[in-house]
Parts: structure tokens; sequence; C-alpha cells
């Protein structure tokens, strides 16, 4: 049997990789991915499944097998979702999603993005994939977040902007209303109690619109700010590059106001934080993973080391309005004892907590002291405490 769905790459703490505009919506713990063709595609058992709005990400529990084995599913290959149905015999069993994707004529899903199978033409088939909700988590919440990631098609932002701007010219014709005792249509208008009521309706339906309207802008101006993010990230990464590829003659000046821009490009802010209402009850466990991810380019910088109340500033500052308390980020960086990744937490005798990468270990540390402690100078005139720090 063969696995049919694409490969998805993740992090070295286990956390999915995204492209710039693509953010996680919701997260459901203990999943299986069964297709019912059982005997050509092999079944996921038992994972992470994480929603975006783009994929379908499914990820194996650290016990299950290594993290190279994470798939995914183009939303762009799914055809159609089926709506969940109440029987008694749903109440006896775990719940269920079923959605209808794609496949070419090679066994693979058809992905949009691999430049293979632009449509579902000749050679190509459906076949119907059950996910099985074994654990706790909001299945209905995650199907409507399904429903609504489907419809929004995040994938084809062109023709999104194209159909919203001619669906707003359209609305905005139908606006108009004539006056006097007909309409415009020619109908006659309601008077008495039937024409009050009828005032009151169009009332609360342009409300209803101008709350729709507002809504709509809003996520326009979320959207502008995700862009405004992947810029800063594109920018930052054509400095660190510039940087590296010149010569020794830039001065001092130069080099400073580089640095500093790099340093303000780099607290813009993370595009898909990871927050209480798209991950629930795995909202630790997956922003531990998540600031693992974000502290190893702090602790490059920094040498190996970074004390917890800077982390704690950057990680917020990046994180924009989805600020996290110092209990959380106490909770989540004690969980990293239960978690391969490659930062640990460490307390001192003082009573100073710092991350440190796990190859910044004592050992190594001793090293250096020893190598310092035994050139010819050092032991001819020894060092002071300021040297060895």
């Amino acid at each position: 049997m063969s696995n049919f769905f694409s490969k998805a790459e993740v992090t070295s703490s286990g956390r999915p990789v995204l492209p710039r505009n693509e953010v996680e919506c919701h997260l459901l713990s203990a999943v299986d991915l069964e297709p019912e063709d059982h005997r050509h595609f092999s079944l996921l058992k038992s994972g992470l499944l994480i929603l975006t709005t783009h994929r379908l990400i499914w990820l194996p529990s650290s016990s299950a097998s290594t993290p190279t084995s994470a798939s995914a599913i183009p939303l762009a290959a799914i055809s159609h979702i089926f709506s969940s149905k109440k029987s008694l015999k749903s109440v006896f069993h775990s719940p269920r999603i079923r959605f209808q994707v794609l496949v070419s004529s090679d066994g693979r899903v058809f992905d949009p993005g691999s430049g293979s199978g632009s449509s579902s033409g000749s050679g190509s088939r459906s076949v119907v994939v059950t996910a099985v909700i074994r654990g706790k988590g909001d299945c209905d919440g995650f199907l409507v977040k399904f429903w609504d990631s489907w419809r929004a098609r995040a994938w084809e932002t062109t023709e999104i902007s194209g159909s919203g701007s001619a669906s707003a010219s359209g609305s905005g014709a139908a606006t108009g209303t004539g006056g006097g005792l007909y309409s415009s249509d020619g109908s006659v208008r309601m008077v008495g109690v039937a024409g009050i009521l009828r005032k009151e309706q169009e009332m609360w339906e342009s409300t209803d619109k101008s709350l729709q309207d507002a809504f709509q802008d809003l996520n326009a101006l979320m959207s502008k700010a995700k862009e405004m993010v992947m810029l800063a990230e594109k920018m930052r990464q054509k400095l660190l590059f510039g940087t590296s590829s010149q010569t020794s003659g830039t001065n001092d000046e130069d080099m400073g106001s580089k640095e500093e821009m790099q340093d303000w490009l780099l607290s813009v802010g993370i595009i898909s934080p990871v927050t209480k209402e798209s991950a629930g009850a795995l909202y630790h466990q997956q922003l531990s993973r998540q600031l693992a991810d974000f502290v190893r380019i702090p602790l490059e910088r920094a040498g190996g080391m970074i004390n917890l109340i800077d982390a704690y500033c950057l990680f917020n500052r990046a994180r924009g309005t989805e600020l996290i308390s110092p209990d959380d980020m106490l909770q989540v960086c004690s969980l990293w004892e239960k978690f391969d990744v490659p930062v640990m937490l460490r307390k001192f005798d003082s009573g100073v907590m710092v991350i440190q990468n796990k190859s910044h270990s004592d050992e190594e540390v001793f090293a250096r002291i020893k190598s310092l402690v035994t050139k010819p100078e050092a032991l001819r005139t020894g060092i002071s405490p300021t040297d060895a720090a």
C-alpha cells in the first residue's frame, strides 16, 4: 500500500513549516485519516491534525514514528466536504469528518502547486477520506473552520480580490430607491403599521450590512499586516545575505546601522502565532514548540544563552496583540523536557533562569576556560574574572 498524501516539512521542534502566506486556523489531537480505498492507500493513525488556510497537515505522535512522515492535503485538492449527520449511532462512536479528495492517475493527491494535473479532467478520480477524531477536541468548531478555509480559497488571492470588487459594485447598485408613494419598480409603498415594520426591517438589514462591511475591512487590514510582516522578513534576509557577502571595507557606522535594522525587522512579528482559539487544549504544547523555533536566532546572536526575561520580551513583541503571561512562558519552557527540541531551560543557584542550547553545556564552557588559562601569557600573569566571563 502507498501513501497518496503529500509530504509536509517540520521544524526541529516538530512544528509544521508554513509558507509566508499560510496561517494556522485550528488543531485536533489523536486523529486518524482513513481513505475509503484501503486496498491501495495506507491509513494514518493517531496524529495531530492542523488546519491552515491552505492545507490539512497531519503530524504523527512523537512515540509513533519520525517527524519526516508528516503528511498534508492541499485544500485545493478537496472537491467536497460532507455535512455531519447527527444520529443515535454517532453518539456511541468517535466524531467523524468526511471529505472528498481528487487523486491523479498515478495515485497521488492533486497538488495545484506542483504543476501536474491542473484540473480534475481525464485520468483523475475522487477518494473519500474520513478523519476520525479519537481525542478530546472541538469537532464542530473544527468543521466550521474547515468549511470557512475551504470556501475562502486563500491560495487564489487574485480571484478573491476580483470577485470582492465585483460583488461590492453589484451590492452598491441595488441600494437605490425612488421617492414618493411609489417605489422605483412601480409598486405601492407600504404605509401604516406595515410600513413601520418594513422600515424597521430595512434598518436592521442596513445595520447588518454595515457590520459585514466593517468585518471585511478588518480582515483586509489583517491581511495587509501579514503582508508587511512578510516584506520585513524578506528585507531582513537580504540584509543578512548582504553583510555576509560584503568585504571588510565597510565602516563601523554602516555595520551598526545594518545590525540595528536587522534587530528591528526581527521583532516585527510572527505571521501565524499559536493562540488558544486555534490550538485549544494543545495550546501550551504547540506554544512550547513555536517558542523553541523562535529563540533559535536570538540564541545564535547571544552566543548560545539568553536571559529568560529577555526571551519573554522578544517573544511577546513578535506576537503583537497575542501576548502571553509570564506563567505561560514558564510553563511552555518546562515542557521542553518532554519534547525533542534543541533548547532547554536552566536555573542557576542564584535563581537566574536562562534559555540555552543543549550543545552549550558546562563541559564545553569548562573546555573554553581551560584553553584560556593554559595559554603562556595566562600562566605568567593569570586571568581576571572579567577575562573569564
